[in-house]
């Protein structure tokens, strides 16, 4: 490996080998090829005049490639796709005049890259289901487990630690739902010519419409594809590159949310991400547990989360039928947005996979609120066995205020209970007071919440896509 030139850290340091595969020059350039072989053998079937053995001489040589001939011949002419054209052609000389028969660049160069971007979508559903799935064993094993519930960062009533993880959870579900219906509308741009009108397609064929329309059927059904746009200029929408972006964007919303979350709770030392025995958290503070993980998780997400509008920006300035200004941008932009997504589910796949949970720290910290919460449970209680409700209220709110002080100003443990306990007139609930005040009575329905949403939205989901499971998240450094 080089050490001095750039080097980008998507490739070196974060996302998988896979689908740094996927976006390589190797598989692009294969399928430049696959859509030569299927356009010349569809071209010969309809009855253009290409034999049998030109076409077997291009499935020949569909696979060596010799880059070196073909990254000459781009500097000469200043052309990747012709570079490569007449690369195969040396490589399959009989052939060499049929290659790219009628056909503009954008033909492979839009239909190889759905195929990449489909392709890296489907290698992100595979981890997205298993950080689902990784996230449901979390959730449903701490459904029951009181902890504090947040809004504006302050406490508020409890929830579960298993409850919060179905929050993390339904992101996901969001997620998927986006992503498989991506999926299911996939289609390729499909044999149009230089500017959509399939003019060159039809002057080969002597004008014979069907034999077109046939044609691009054929190609498209060589790739495994069904569906093709029914009108293109010369790319295929660039509104498609967006919304593939837009649903990378959302899960990288939802690792970001889970990563903050994760990053509060080690703070507060109740959940930790995994920490290696050899780990170091800081080159100074030796006893530091640097949640690393979580951090690079977010500090990965806010560069995705910037990417859709560079896409939106492309869509909206493809000036009449077609501008070049979006490929060097593409080219950069759509590989980098998968391995980023990538890295970041690799990351949540380990961390969902490890967590740690404190229950002692958790209950403490229930604990030295719970009084402050069930103030008004006490209060019903007193009222039923005879007392005035707003001799109680007032009566609690002053004790309540004193032990808030002695809390914040005096930095002691909150007493609210043993002031409650000693005062005459809780007298009738004093001997109940640990069974008011159990942090259980607290959660609602908190954990039959985690239970039947996972039933009912997260099983489904995840038996259908059970042949995916059981995948493990890489953290290379």
């Amino acid at each position: 490996m080089s050490k001095d030139v750039y080097e980008n850290p998507l490739t070196t340091r974060y996302a998988s080998r896979e689908m740094q595969e996927n976006f390589g020059d190797e598989k692009r350039f294969r399928l430049w090829r696959k859509l030569w072989i299927a356009l010349a053998e569809s071209e010969m079937e309809l009855g253009l005049p290409i034999t049998q053995a030109q076409v077997d001489e291009l499935k020949a040589h569909a696979e060596d490639i010799d880059y070196a001939r073909a990254e000459e011949l781009e500097r000469e002419v200043r052309h990747d796709v012709m570079a490569h054209v007449r690369a195969y052609g040396e490589a399959a000389p009989s052939a060499a005049g049929v290659i790219h028969l009628g056909a503009t660049s954008c033909f492979v160069d839009c239909n190889s890259e759905i195929v990449i971007l489909r392709d890296g979508l489907t290698i992100l559903l595979k981890k997205l289901v298993n950080v689902m799935d990784k996230l449901k064993k979390f959730a449903l094993a701490y459904k029951d487990v009181p902890t504090l519930g947040f809004t504006h960062l302050q406490p508020a009533q409890l929830t579960t630690v298993g409850k919060r993880a179905s929050l993390w959870l339904q992101d996901l579900m969001l997620d998927y739902e986006n992503l498989t219906a991506l999926l299911d509308h996939v289609r390729l741009r499909g044999v149009k010519g230089t500017t959509g009108t399939q003019a060159s397609f039809l002057e080969l064929f002597d004008g014979d419409e069907e034999k077109v329309v046939a044609l691009e059927k054929a190609v498209c059904r060589k790739l495994g594809y069904e569906r093709v746009y029914g009108v293109t200029g010369q790319t295929y929408p660039r509104k498609f590159d967006y919304n593939v972006l837009c649903v990378l964007s959302q899960i990288a919303q939802s690792a970001y949310k889970f990563s903050n979350d994760i990053r509060l709770l080690q703070s507060m030392k109740e959940v930790e991400e995994p920490f290696e025995k050899s780990q170091i958290g800081s080159s100074a503070m030796a006893y530091k547990r640097n949640p690393m993980r979580s951090e690079r998780m977010g500090s990965l997400a806010r560069y995705m989360i910037s990417l859709p509008v560079n896409a939106a920006m492309t869509a909206g300035t493809q000036w009449f039928e077609r501008t070049l200004d979006d490929s060097a941008n593409r080219r950069i932009v759509n590989a980098q947005a998968f391995l980023t997504v990538d890295a970041i589910l690799n990351l949540y796949m380990n961390v969902a996979e490890n967590l740690v949970v404190y229950e002692k720290v958790i209950r403490k910290h229930v604990e030295s609120e719970l009084p402050f919460m069930a103030t008004e449970n006490i209060m019903m209680e007193c009222v039923k066995a005879g007392g005035n409700r707003q001799e109680l209220h007032e009566r609690i709110r002053v004790l309540s205020m004193e032990a808030g002080r002695q809390v914040k100003q005096e930095g002691k443990e909150n007493d609210l209970l043993e002031r409650i306990r000693g005062d005459a007139m809780f007298a009738p609930v004093r001997d109940r007071l640990g069974e008011i005040l159990d942090a259980k009575k607290f959660v609602g329905r908190a954990p039959r919440q985690t239970e039947e949403f996972i039933a009912r939205e997260i099983d489904p989901i995840l038996e259908k896509h059970k042949d995916l499971l059981g995948a493990r998240g890489e953290v290379r450094v």
